[in-house]
């Protein structure tokens, strides 16, 4: 592809999954289009995770940045702030330290890059065997057959059926995966970031996507492309749950473009 003038930076989330961080961001490193810079942007990790971003580190050849705040609880939104603020690229990709990227993962996310715009990848979620035999390291090839068959159609790639899908698929606003997202870094200081006062697991993407899109940035879709595969894992606690969708529902009706607490703080 055609290289964009612009910078790139990618954002890993993570905290305490070690292994998981490692088959992800070499992932990252193996790809045909390297970001310009990968943030991992690390919730509180132990000390495992600090001397395996060392390592990688000296196999990475864009620069690395490991950015660490103190374990006080989920605190996902403030740690993808301070990643944000911190990146030196003018697009970020956002994923988590549980996923695997394709090859093509990034080169597809530029394909689609577009001022005024934030994108919305997929995922294709792991069984607990093939998750293992990742986990493992080594060389584990991903199969159709590893998938289960609702997801099969993710992990297809065409570059026609991509730009065909972008803005034909998944126009509800908060159809959309944390774990694989894009947007341009001034159009998230723009409406100030995430929102901080999300403390509980969950939907603060989809929060984000109503205060981007009331603000005049478009959904685009990434399909046929730029998905991410999902290590297996026990899901978290949803037990305020309710408090985001409150919040959700807050930002559509009061048709809010900023949060109160958010990434300023930072910059």
């Amino acid at each position: 592809m055609r290289r964009k003038h612009f910078k790139t930076t990618l954002v890993i989330t993570t905290y305490n999954w070690p292994k998981a961080l490692e088959q992800s961001v070499r992932s990252a490193l193996a790809q045909t289009v390297l970001p310009d810079e990968i943030i991992i942007a690390d919730d509180g990790s132990g000390e495992e995770t600090r001397l395996l971003v060392e390592r990688l580190r000296e196999d990475s050849h864009v620069p690395m940045v490991h950015l660490w705040q103190e374990d006080d609880g989920f605190r996902l939104a403030t740690i993808r702030n301070k990643a944000i603020a911190a990146a030196k690229g003018d697009y970020i990709i956002q994923v988590d330290g549980d996923v695997i990227m394709p090859v093509h993962f990034v080169s597809d996310h530029l394909e689609l890059a577009e001022r005024g715009c934030f994108v919305c990848g997929s995922r294709v979620k792991l069984n607990p065997a093939t998750s293992e035999k990742l986990l493992a390291g080594g060389i584990y090839r991903l199969r159709v057959w590893d998938m289960p068959p609702s997801f099969m159609l993710n992990s297809l790639r065409s570059r026609l059926l991509r730009k065909f899908m972008a803005t034909r698929y998944g126009r509800k606003i908060d159809h959309l995966r944390g774990c694989n997202m894009a947007y341009w870094k001034a159009d998230m200081i723009a409406v100030n970031g995430y929102n901080e006062a999300l403390t509980s697991w969950g939907h603060e993407d989809a929060e984000l996507a109503y205060r981007l899109t009331n603000a005049g940035v478009r959904k685009k879709a990434l399909k046929m492309g730029g998905c991410v595969y999902h290590l297996y894992h026990k899901e978290a606690s949803r037990d305020n749950e309710h408090t985001h969708f409150e919040a959700i529902e807050r930002v559509k009706s009061e048709r809010l473009q900023r949060c109160d607490d958010g990434i300023s703080k930072y910059l």
